[in-house]
């Protein structure tokens, strides 16, 4: 039988104090570029009441350019507590684009230092600033002198395993003014291959003060506990294991609070999640999010007989009426799975 061990759970039952913002939820909805858009954190919100939701990742350097703030920063009044994610190697951008961010409603300001992607590595942002640690540290300062809300910062455990740096990283993080580290147990090299690198988040905690939040291979409620076994870290932040499933948050909490596992999602559940998904786009993004709706209803529709041609099916449809019909048979299909 799946139980805590009594330290872990008196952890859990207390919230999670980063800075001045006390959360009542030691499990995170990790930003993901494409994906957390306002859309997907009301999901995961449906299920994870009081956890952390974050948005995509803002690039410094285009809010210095926009007069209008862009979709991906917007915040909904009902949406807290929530922090907006920036990304970028200038601190003066970076300390602007946290004024602007806070006056959206973040309740954090969460600087990228972990994107692997070579769009943004190449421009110094995301996790080239690993190579970088005064630059990282100066934007650190430079946002937490700018703004009143905590500053976090999510990265990785090095460039690559020849590099990594993260235990002097992360102390000049905490040192520079970073009131939380989330901390993907991968190098940069790794992207999401291999395993993710508990072992380092465990170090890590060790020597910092400040919470540390373990991230990498949390796809279930057994792995979260494991890794929190492991780490001794003070949360876990969900990310791959959300996509096509945005109970997962919800799931790891409520364990965490009650100890009890939750059943799991019924097929029809799934796809009743998958169109109201996809309805959500529809009304927030109109035609773009029809076109942006495939990716997800791809990543709902496994596991099932069927779900191979209905999939393909889903991955063409050109309008809201149209990938409802396809869900809605699926359901009726499903009823009893």
């Amino acid at each position: 039988m799946l139980s805590l061990p009594p330290k872990l759970a008196a952890k859990l039952a207390t919230p999670l104090q980063i800075g001045s913002v006390a959360v009542k939820s030691r499990v995170l909805q990790s930003p993901l570029s494409g994906v957390t858009d306002m859309v997907f954190r009301r999901l995961v919100r449906r299920y994870a009441t009081e956890s952390m939701m974050y948005t995509e990742m803002v690039s410094a350097s285009e809010l210095n350019h926009l007069r209008q703030l862009p979709k991906v920063m917007e915040v909904a009044p009902d949406e807290h507590p929530i922090g907006i994610q920036l990304f970028d190697c200038r601190p003066d951008f970076m300390g602007e684009a946290a004024q602007k961010a806070v006056a959206e409603g973040a309740d954090t300001i969460d600087i990228n230092m972990g994107c692997p992607v070579n769009k943004i590595t190449r421009k110094g942002g995301g996790s080239s600033l690993l190579r970088q640690p005064e630059v990282a540290a100066d934007i650190v300062r430079t946002v937490a002198n700018a703004v009143g809300v905590p500053v976090t910062v999510k990265t990785r455990i090095g460039w690559n395993d020849e590099e990594i740096n993260i235990l002097d990283f992360a102390q000049q993080m905490e040192e520079a003014g970073a009131k939380m580290l989330v901390i993907h147990g991968r190098t940069r090299a790794q992207g999401y291959k291999g395993k993710a690198r508990w072992e380092w988040i465990r170090r890590v905690k060790e020597i910092l003060t400040i919470p540390v939040i373990a991230n990498g291979d949390i796809f279930s409620v057994e792995a979260a506990i494991a890794c929190l076994q492991e780490t001794d870290a003070d949360g876990v932040m969900c990310s791959r294991g959300t996509l096509g499933y945005p109970f997962l948050a919800g799931e790891i909490d409520h364990f965490f609070k009650t100890g009890s596992l939750l059943p799991p999602p019924t097929i029809a559940e799934r796809l009743q999640c998958a169109k109201d998904h996809l309805l959500g786009l529809w009304e927030y993004k109109g035609k773009r999010g029809i076109y942006q709706s495939r990716k997800h209803l791809a990543w709902y529709t496994k596991g099932f007989p069927g779900a191979g041609e209905l999939r393909d099916r889903l991955s063409r449809i050109e309008n809201v009426e149209e990938g409802c019909l396809l869900l809605e048979e699926a359901i009726a299909a499903n009823a009893e799975r």
